[in-house]
């Protein structure tokens, strides 16, 4: 058998290209706002996690100009060797003063935090028990390591508990969930998780890339939205949602971070983060906190979507955030939806299996502080038409 004979044999994608319902690598020729031009066509973009609006702040802009003139380009190297800035090192400190945790470390991407992170903790004699629903990055990072790997049912605290008892103090213990889970739009059931994990001494990381500037009182995510900071030992987040930039970070205490420093393969061997990209993120930081009334406006908006797309009798699922999924069912109708949804002037994400479970192809959609009311009425009633069309509702 010839290595590249299952790349010849892959035609799902080209059969959904050839019946023109092809839904991905769309290419946008704007800045990333709440109207894009994608196609060559103008549409209101509910397809980002932009969930604050910052993507085109002037402060941040501003910032981004200053490092390019200041650094360059790009580090040329690993943070472990030649490519760590004074800025990387102040963005660190300025992540684990706002988690409220000892110690901060960034990565160049989302991706290879939670791989990164979770790989280089978990050893042979150890486990990682993981929800079934976690992103990919947290399932391949337990794959990765050289730890037995369990999975609970989505969000099912009897199954997590049962995979917890099975295993004794001897091993080493690890829970790894979402915070947000990204397709669904529901939130970890962290209380019980944390109480679980301390009944076995297991250790919990949260992923709170769909958290962070979302969650809490201070945007702090997950854990600070239930007031159980002190219970969760590792909090990872990611650049590239609220915090407008590319790239990743782990907050936890000072040892944990000290030991992954020096022993994640993700990191030491991986080029470090763009000046331009650190900047922003210290800036939207800083936005963060003097302009709450961003976060404010988010849940304004998630709340009167969860309203008007219920009231209409859309099926959006668990949801209890600004990922709000519009439930349709078999693949191809997700698809030929998803296009007509195109075609009157929307930018949403077709989800179909085995992103989400089998006969469960939704349409993701998410919102951002920034959308005016003219522009989410003409979403409601773009939804409303198609899915009419569609004998949805």
């Amino acid at each position: 058998m010839d290595l590249f004979d299952r790349c010849k044999n892959y035609k799902d994608a080209r059969a959904v290209e050839a019946m023109g319902l092809y839904p991905y690598f769309r290419r946008i020729s704007s800045s990333p706002d709440t109207k894009v031009i994608a196609e060559g066509r103008e549409v209101i973009m509910i397809g980002s996690n932009n969930y604050l609006g910052l993507t085109n702040h002037p402060k941040v802009i501003e910032a981004i100009h200053q490092a390019v003139d200041k650094y360059g380009s790009g580090c040329t190297g690993s943070r472990f060797l030649n490519g760590t800035l004074d800025m990387h090192v102040l963005l660190e400190e300025e992540l684990a003063d706002f988690m409220g945790t000892e110690s901060a470390l960034v990565f160049s991407t989302g991706f290879q935090t939670n791989l990164g992170t979770i790989s280089t903790l978990v050893g042979k004699d150890d486990i990682v028990i993981g929800d079934r629903a976690n992103h990919a990055s947290i399932v391949d990072g337990c794959r990765m390591s050289f730890g037995d790997f369990k999975k609970y049912k989505h969000n099912n605290m009897a199954d997590l508990e049962r995979h917890l008892a099975k295993n004794g103090n001897s091993r080493g213990k690890l829970v790894v969930t979402d915070g947000v889970f990204s397709m669904e739009g529901d939130i970890a059931n962290l209380p019980k998780i944390t109480e679980l994990s301390s009944k076995y001494g297991a250790r919990v990381m949260v992923d709170d890339a769909h958290s962070i500037g979302v969650l809490g009182e201070n945007g702090r995510g997950t854990a600070e939205y239930f007031h159980i900071e002190d219970q969760v030992d590792i909090v990872m987040g990611t650049f590239s949602k609220s915090l407008a930039s590319l790239g990743g970070f782990i907050a936890a205490d000072e040892d944990v971070i000290h030991y992954i420093k020096h022993h994640s393969r993700a990191l030491i061997f991986s080029a470090a983060p763009p000046p331009a990209a650190v900047a922003a993120v210290r800036t939207t930081l800083k936005i963060m906190k003097s302009e709450p009334e961003r976060r404010t406006r988010l849940w304004e908006i998630t709340r009167r979507m969860h309203k008007e797309f219920k009231g209409m009798g859309f099926d959006i699922g668990a949801t209890q955030t600004p990922i709000i999924p519009i439930i349709v069912g078999e693949d191809m109708k997700t698809f030929a939806f998803w296009k007509s949804l195109t075609e009157a002037g929307l930018f949403t994400n077709p989800i179909i299996s085995p992103a989400v479970p089998p006969g469960q192809a939704l349409i993701r959609t998410s919102y951002t502080a920034t959308h005016t009311d003219e522009q989410l009425d003409r979403v409601l009633q773009i939804f409303k038409d198609v899915g009419k069309k569609f004998g949805i509702i």
